[in-house]
């Protein structure tokens, strides 16, 4: 998995977006704060008592000489009502006024005019040098506001502002943050589902960056991985469908050779003549020795595909693979008057594999030769190092080729390039099967393909020995 930034993170923006709405929470409320605090007790609260009442006193003398006929108690309300202190209004005709309501347990004081601002800060309303009147503050300090009276005062505002606040930033974040990853996930959801479903060809969207895309991805290569088993497991059962028509053609042509000549055996009527008789039952014998040859054929395949053989790798020498070959086929290649040629090149005298195994290698493809050679051709055996330091063993014949057509599939069972040979003429049809399987286990390559000077060229790739390794001490393989 890739290092991704951290600011692509899903877990990252969750907590980001988190920080932020908070953090605008707290601004926001707390500048609403100031901004109550100020208009409401601003011009009031932190002042001294003395001068609000110089303030008070300035302001109603200014509205006095403005309006002589001015409503004091109304405008004292209307004006002051907010101040955080008790202020009272006192008139030289004895009316008085207050911002607003509340007990004054020593009003008014006994002194007089000079005892009253001495007992409490005052200032005089002078209007034209007259004196009308002087405010009085209750109180010699600003007063400090209990955590009550600002829960009062100010906590419905900031309640509702953030509970707005709230619901934005939520919104928010689940439009730009949640929104996007739920649309995902819904179609990680749905792929999942056509996975399930057996559309194994499904893929989900893996754009994002995050956490989601990383489970996209690991999602996909899940079901990329299906796909190919699924794959795997259509073409193995073609495949096994395939062989099983295969061998049940190739064994029903000797048996049913068998049943009918046993058949016509058991009728003493129908056969008089001793050498008849004598020459079905040869009949019947070979075609027995070529059902145990495509049996032993088909458990051989079997062994070697399935794993279940262990190869004995030592050094083998090239030139006496060659000469076995040659000898078991001399009868056949007297007859037909085939040239068998042996050339082996400087340092592919030899080979690491399994001798008995390469031997059938090669016998395979020199009788595969002989079969498609015309009377008077010639097959050649060669061995020669190759780029990479490999041995590459070549068998030619100069027969009439293989069709292009049929080249991918000559390693193939049964397959036969000419579709009038059977079992008879053309062996069972598991030889080059056989062959491939081999060198496969031996990490080799095997092909086929068409000579320049005509003719079907068959080459097997293998290792050359460890010349570090004893010769003498055999490696063991499990295939």
């Amino acid at each position: 998995m890739s290092e991704r930034a951290w600011y692509r993170s899903f877990y990252w923006r969750i907590a980001i977006g988190f920080i932020a709405c908070v953090a605008a929470l707290l601004v926001v409320q707390s500048l609403l704060f100031f901004w109550l605090a100020d208009r409401d007790g601003g011009a009031f609260g932190v002042r001294s008592p003395q001068h609000l009442a110089a303030v008070v006193a300035s302001d109603l003398s200014s509205a006095l000489e403005s309006d002589p006929a001015l409503d004091i108690h109304a405008y004292v309300r209307e004006h002051f009502s907010r101040a955080p202190q008790r202020i009272v209004v006192t008139m030289a005709d004895g009316r008085t006024f207050r911002n607003r309501t509340f007990d004054a347990p020593n009003w008014p004081p006994r002194a007089g005019r000079r005892g009253r601002s001495r007992l409490f800060p005052s200032s005089p309303i002078v209007v034209d040098d007259r004196t009308l009147g002087e405010v009085i503050v209750l109180g010699t300090r600003p007063p400090t506001p209990s955590l009550v009276t600002s829960l009062v005062e100010y906590g419905p505002t900031l309640a509702l502002t953030g509970v707005v606040l709230l619901v934005v930033g939520t919104t928010l974040m689940a439009f730009f943050v949640f929104r996007p990853v739920r649309s995902r996930l819904r179609e990680l959801q749905r792929a999942a589902e056509a996975i399930g479903g057996g559309q194994t060809s499904v893929r989900a969207n893996e754009s994002g960056g995050d956490e989601v895309a990383d489970l996209a991805a690991a999602f996909n290569r899940m079901a990329a991985d299906l796909d190919a088993r699924a794959r795997e497991l259509a073409h193995s059962d073609r495949v096994r469908r395939q062989l099983l028509a295969d061998v049940s053609h190739e064994l029903m042509t000797p048996l049913t050779a068998i049943r009918g000549y046993l058949e016509t055996l058991s009728m003493p009527e129908a056969v008089r003549d001793p050498e008849a008789r004598d020459r079905y039952l040869r009949i019947v014998a070979e075609e027995g020795q070529r059902l145990e040859a495509i049996a032993g054929d088909l458990l051989d395949l079997a062994r070697l595909e399935g794993g279940g053989t262990t190869l004995d790798l030592q050094p083998v020498a090239v030139a006496t693979l060659f000469d076995r070959a040659g000898a078991r086929q001399g009868t056949v290649l007297a007859e037909k008057r085939v040239t068998l040629d042996v050339a082996i090149g400087a340092g592919a005298d030899q080979v690491q594999a399994d001798e008995r195994r390469l031997e059938q290698v090669i016998q395979n493809l020199v009788a595969n030769a002989v079969r498609h050679t015309p009377a008077g051709g010639r097959i050649e055996l060669s061995a020669d190092r190759v780029d990479g330091g490999r041995i590459r063993l070549r068998v030619r014949d100069s027969g009439p080729g293989i069709p292009l057509e049929h080249l991918p599939r000559v390693f193939d069972r049964f397959y036969r390039v000419e579709a009038a040979r059977d079992h008879a003429t053309g062996g069972s049809g598991l030889g080059l099967s056989i062959v491939r399987a081999i060198v496969h286990a031996h990490g080799g390559t095997v092909s086929a393909a068409n000579a320049p000077t005509g003719g079907a060229q068959f080459d097997v790739l293998l290792d050359t020995p460890d010349p570090t390794e004893n010769a003498s001490t055999p490696s063991a393989q499990r295939v």
